[in-house]
């Protein structure tokens, strides 16, 4: 008995150290994939478009005021009384108890027919804040696209800074499998022999904090991807950072102008703004209301001249009327109106000046950066030669570990400057795409 559970508890100890090495194989994916996963599980986009979706509902000809109200009312009331009457003549007469009841039901209704073109303009209003809310989830959406092609192309970075790490540790590890050849041959001294093993400790020690650093940006994509498993171990199908070098000024600010999310939630503030312009005046003008009802009440006496009563049928009334004096607030309604109006028409202003000026200082580091990426990108290539020689003369015994070391940190410095000047270049493409309303060409 106890060698079968043994056997049991060993089978799933098995499958379970099985299914952790299926989960922590990674998993590749394209920037295309991690967006559409992002769209769908992000919890801010999620928020966003339930509260556009209240913009909907809001728009309806019902809640600008169009359709008619119709109210259904009943109620039932009665009393207990006792009187005690003495006439002029002398007569006293006493009524104890007496039970009377009113029973009604009314169905009731309203409709304004006219009150300034307040309804009309609410109604347009209405259909504003719809199109505000679409603009708000578009600016969500766009948000996140950024964040996630960003951190996308970072977690690239970072591997890649990694992969240059481990590339510098199998070199110290060669110049340290030399160093201890030429000690075991005598031609070589413990000093250099300690030396090599302080570098490839060195070396060692940035690759572990190094990984560190890739596991944190694997984490923070799952974030952004809204993964339930924030462990998942994404791998980026790309591996080097594509730089775009043809994105030119006028193209770019011509889109800004025309689809940028920023440019078009001003826009609507302004068209906001004329419609509550619209409906601060519209109380100046005469209002039309319509009203009208069907009733029918049923009462029971138990004193007087009849013991029941039942009354029913309709009544209806229109009431025209205008505001002549309300203490001079619809003027000041009409003032506020135009003071928010001009403040919309500063903001579109001042939201375009300031695009514009985001627009300018990153494509200016968007052109450095082009520059740079070439020019480090010829740096590396010298760098690699230069270790290829330096190599090679160690082997020979015509070149000491110092410089050696030297050599190879010129190559690390060498990659690690690339890698960042074409991820920083990336960023720069990305924030023009974004500032442009382009960003969802990554998608």
């Amino acid at each position: 008995m106890t060698m079968k559970m043994n056997l049991r508890m060993t089978c799933n100890i098995v499958l379970l150290l099985l299914a952790a090495g299926i989960q922590a194989q990674p998993q590749q994916m394209t920037l295309q994939e991690v967006i559409a996963t992002g769209l769908e599980n992000n919890y801010s986009i999620r928020i966003a478009r339930k509260q556009e979706q209240v913009s909907i509902n809001n728009f309806t000809r019902g809640n600008a005021g169009f359709l008619p109200s119709l109210d259904v009312r009943a109620g039932h009331s009665g009393s207990y009384r006792t009187t005690d009457r003495t006439d002029f003549d002398g007569a006293e007469s006493s009524l104890r108890n007496i039970h009377n009841t009113v029973t009604n039901a009314e169905i009731g209704l309203g409709w304004t027919l006219f009150d300034g073109f307040r309804v009309q303009t609410t109604y347009e209003k209405l259909g504003a804040l719809k199109q505000m809310g679409e603009l708000n989830t578009r600016l969500s959406i766009e948000n996140l696209v950024a964040n996630i092609t960003a951190e996308y192309f970072n977690l690239i970075q970072q591997q890649r800074l990694l992969n240059n790490l481990k590339f510098a540790v199998e070199l110290s590890r060669e110049r340290m499998r030399i160093d201890e050849e030429r000690f075991l041959l005598g031609s070589g001294s413990k000093l250099q022999l300690l030396q090599a093993e302080v570098f490839l400790n060195a070396d060692s020690s940035r690759m572990t904090r190094q990984e560190e650093v890739v596991r944190a940006s694997r984490i923070k994509l799952n974030e952004l991807m809204a993964k339930e498993n924030l462990r998942f171990n994404l791998q980026p199908s790309d591996t080097v950072i594509p730089v775009n070098d043809i994105l030119i000024y006028e193209s770019l600010e011509a889109s800004a102008m025309e689809n940028n999310v920023q440019m078009e939630l001003a826009r609507q503030d302004i068209h906001i703004s004329e419609y509550d312009k619209r409906i601060a005046r519209s109380t100046a003008y005469p209002f039309v209301n319509l009203s009208s009802a069907y009733s029918a009440s049923h009462n029971t006496f138990q004193s007087g001249t009849f013991s029941e009563q039942q009354t029913y049928g309709m009544n209806y009334g229109i009431t025209v009327g205008i505001n002549i004096f309300d203490g001079f607030n619809q003027r000041r309604r009409v003032d506020n109106a135009t003071i928010a109006l001009d403040n919309s028409r500063l903001r579109l202003e001042d939201t375009e000046n300031s695009l514009m000026a985001d627009l300018i200082a990153t494509y200016d580091v968007y052109l450095n950066n082009l520059r740079l990426v070439e020019m480090e990108s010829q740096n590396l290539s010298v760098a690699y030669e230069t270790l290829d020689i330096a190599l090679e003369r160690y082997r020979l015994g015509e070149l000491s570990g110092i410089e050696l070391r030297e050599v190879q940190k010129n190559l690390l410095e060498a990659e690690e400057r690339l890698v960042s000047i074409q991820y920083q270049t990336k960023l720069a493409e990305i924030s023009l795409k974004h500032i442009s309303g382009r960003i969802m060409e990554y998608l």
